[in-house]
């Protein structure tokens, strides 16, 4: 980890270029007039204030995703998939009325999910997976993850979630991770919690040998995002929606664990580059 932040992160990323990794909403207004794919944003609160419209503003959407614009890890996301008699059916199987979706976005503002401070919530589209992707697993939504340096993919892995991660992306909360070939887009391992396994825990959906959807586009959107930013070492998060890929994310920061997914050392990729 160290050697990470020495080698790479610190010399190749300014602290000053951080925000445009770590708020989302930022983010996304730097990269939409290069026509990245992003989920479309259908509002976001700022002020406890602005909340006085969310039942108006929700009054007018079925399915949407709440997310904190500075979060980390997933936390703080709350993915709606319908809505029953006045209340809104979350990914999860739980009913949420309007005072519980108030309260989360309140807590979200207040800073719950970055660190205590005062973040932005963001209520945006929901992404429809691949149907592919769901023959692994369809509660929840899987993501590739590319670590880039110098605006060139060097790893890439698919993370697919699973009933322990609560739907969730998150190796550290017991997601899969598949090790993602890049010529190919095909997965050649899979790891849960260190341990190599051939088939999903939950669904029994085998993870080996499996294509990647738009492979060629999420490789080109990556570099484009790689090439609009400041930050010269970052991991990008592109989901696989139904019409192609869509970015979720940018990483100043990107966890290792990706290596050990691909069961191959990172730095000898790097230093090839550098």
């Amino acid at each position: 980890m160290n050697m990470r932040n020495l080698g790479y992160v610190y010399p190749h990323n300014a602290r000053s270029d951080f925000p445009i990794a770590n708020d989302k909403l930022l983010c996304k207004e730097k990269l939409a007039p290069l026509g990245v794919p992003l989920a479309k944003t259908h509002y976001s609160y700022r002020y406890f204030y602005e909340l006085y419209n969310l039942e108006r503003d929700l009054s007018r959407l079925d399915e949407f995703v709440i997310k904190p614009s500075n979060g980390s890890a997933g936390n703080g996301i709350l993915v709606i998939v319908g809505r029953e008699e006045g209340t809104w059916l979350g990914i999860n199987g739980r009913q949420y009325d309007i005072s519980a979706l108030q309260r989360h976005i309140s807590d979200i503002i207040f800073g719950v999910y970055s660190f205590d401070n005062q973040d932005a919530a963001i209520i945006e589209e929901r992404v429809v997976q691949h149907p592919k992707i769901n023959q692994m697993f369809d509660r929840g939504l899987a993501d590739v993850r590319l670590i880039m340096f110098q605006h060139q993919p060097v790893q890439a892995m698919s993370r697919v979630p699973t009933v322990a991660s609560d739907g969730k992306a998150n190796l550290h909360q017991g997601a899969v991770g598949l090790g993602i070939d890049l010529k190919t887009g095909c997965s050649s391992d899979a790891m849960l919690k260190g341990t190599a396994i051939s088939h999903h825990p939950d669904s029994g959906a085998p993870l080996l040998g499996i294509e990647i959807p738009f492979w060629d586009e999420i490789i080109y959107h990556a570099t484009r995002t790689a090439e609009a930013v400041p930050l010269k070492y970052l991991g990008i998060d592109i989901a696989i929606g139904e019409q192609g890929p869509v970015l979720l994310e940018i990483n100043a920061r990107p966890g290792l664990e990706i290596q050990n997914v691909n069961r191959q050392a990172m730095r000898p990729l790097l230093e090839a580059i550098r």
